[in-house]
């Protein structure tokens, strides 16, 4: 066993001796990275001498796409498939680096100028045998990393269909972590705060009592993963600049602590198309040793697109609060009556039905809000549940199934909004569509009417 230990330490050693090196501007970071002996791509970060990732591998798979010709000669039922995965086999053609350094203009946020330093490194790799290229590109900053995968412009892979991306985050032990279980529909979850070793057994705790929750994996979760390491860093990982691409997950493996990249899928199961030449999204690592160091990154923001907005006037920055999370945590119900097994519009008479005395967005409640509203500083109040239909809305292809404009018999539309102006709070629409498009469309004019008359 030593002597395949001894081994295995020298591959390692020779991998990372020529490795390619870059540096965050004031040194903190050292970003490595290089092929392995299988020509897959792997990088390790480190942050003044602590390693943060270790030697994690990079690379996507696409699905099987039919050979050159069988498709031309339309020979479909006897297609032979071509391999299309794109995380080994590779050299690199060269490098390219730069430095860039700049203080922008914010549209809105906690700042009105923010700096954009980074030192970059621009990997262009080409498969054996083949003429796929892939570019891995890095940017260091003081905070931390972002890299992204890009497709230039070639021959042999115009248009890319992922069945999986292969990124990984090889962390240094068993972090404490502060996560929300990974589900494609939605993020309202309460935080939970564990190991990772234990994230596992305290998935089902995890799952709150709202229908759209349902977790892929009993130790996948979300980004942003905010982590905290043994020797005290702060690790949060997540994406940036999430444009024409699935959102990522993290999967992680709880008996080596690596969480794998993991895409939301479309219906057919593959986890995004596209068309070179074109990038991924940025994914971020930022670090830091406090945990304020990570609120306060930028890197988000300056792996982002500029905004493309000339005029900006028209943006109010606002800040509000809402009935909606008091329904998520199942201390309100959205719905006003137990009464209805199905509704449709216009022909339920919710005035002769009981109320089951939990409904949210009932008068009284709302104005608690405003009041809190007015007293702590906040423009706004947002009202999720007072219109009527919330009791047969989840799961099913309706057409009637909101009208937008008709308020559940214990909300007050006219009373609310003149307390609300009477304690300079504004209120701010809420439309629930449950997916039903043809609904939306047909309310839409009358629904946009009727909050300019009574809520602007």
């Amino acid at each position: 066993m030593k002597r395949i230990s001894l081994l295995v330490s020298i591959l390692l050693l020779s991998v990372i001796s020529n490795a390619q090196v870059l540096l965050s501007p004031s040194e903190k970071f050292k970003l490595e990275f290089s092929l392995d002996p299988k020509g897959t791509p792997i990088y390790q970060l480190t942050y003044k001498n602590k390693v943060v990732i270790k030697s994690s591998k990079l690379g996507l798979e696409l699905t099987n796409h039919p050979k050159k010709n069988v498709m031309d000669e339309g020979d479909y039922a006897s297609a032979k498939f071509a391999s299309h995965s794109l995380y080994d086999g590779f050299k690199v053609i060269n490098e390219e680096r730069s430095s860039f350094n700049e203080i922008w203009k914010t549209v809105w946020g906690e700042e009105s100028e923010i700096l954009n330093n980074y030192n970059e490194l621009l990997i262009p790799m080409q498969q054996d045998g083949s003429n796929r290229k892939v570019n891995i590109r890095f940017r260091l900053f003081d905070d931390g990393l972002g890299f992204r995968y890009e497709f230039p412009l070639q021959i042999e892979m115009k248009y890319l269909v992922i069945k999986e991306e292969k990124t990984e985050f090889a962390l240094t032990g068993d972090h404490k972590a502060w996560w929300i279980p990974g589900d494609y529909d939605t993020q309202e979850y309460e935080y939970t705060q564990s190991k990772l070793s234990e994230i596992r057994g305290k998935m089902k705790g995890a799952i709150t009592n709202n229908l759209s929750q349902t977790p892929f994996s009993p130790t996948g979760v979300q980004t942003a993963l905010l982590m905290k390491s043994d020797d005290g860093l702060f690790i949060n990982i997540h994406e940036a600049a999430l444009i024409n691409y699935s959102c990522m997950h993290l999967d992680l493996d709880d008996k080596n602590f690596v969480l794998h990249s993991w895409l939301t899928p479309e219906a057919n199961g593959t986890k995004g198309s596209l068309q070179a030449p074109c990038t991924t999204p940025w994914r971020t690592i930022i670090v830091g040793e406090k945990a304020t160091d990570i609120l306060a990154s930028r890197i988000t923001l300056n792996l982002n697109e500029p905004s493309k907005i000339d005029d900006i006037s028209w943006i109010k920055p606002t800040k509000y609060v809402g009935v909606w999370w008091e329904m998520i945590t199942g201390k309100s119900d959205w719905s006003y009556t137990y009464d209805l097994p199905v509704i449709q519009i216009g022909k339920t008479d919710y005035s002769k039905l009981k109320p089951h005395g939990r409904h949210g967005a009932r008068t009284e409640n709302v104005k608690r809000y405003i009041d809190f509203a007015s007293q702590h500083g906040f423009d706004a109040v947002l009202v999720e549940g007072w219109n009527i239909g919330w009791e047969d809305w989840i799961g099913n292809a309706k057409d009637h199934v909101y009208d937008f404009v008709t308020p559940y018999p214990d909300f007050d539309v006219i009373g609310v909004q003149e307390y609300a102006k009477s304690k300079g709070v504004k209120m701010i629409m809420h439309h629930e569509t449950s997916g039903s498009v043809r609904n939306y469309e047909r309310y839409l004019d009358t629904s946009l009417s009727f909050y300019e008359s009574v809520w602007v």
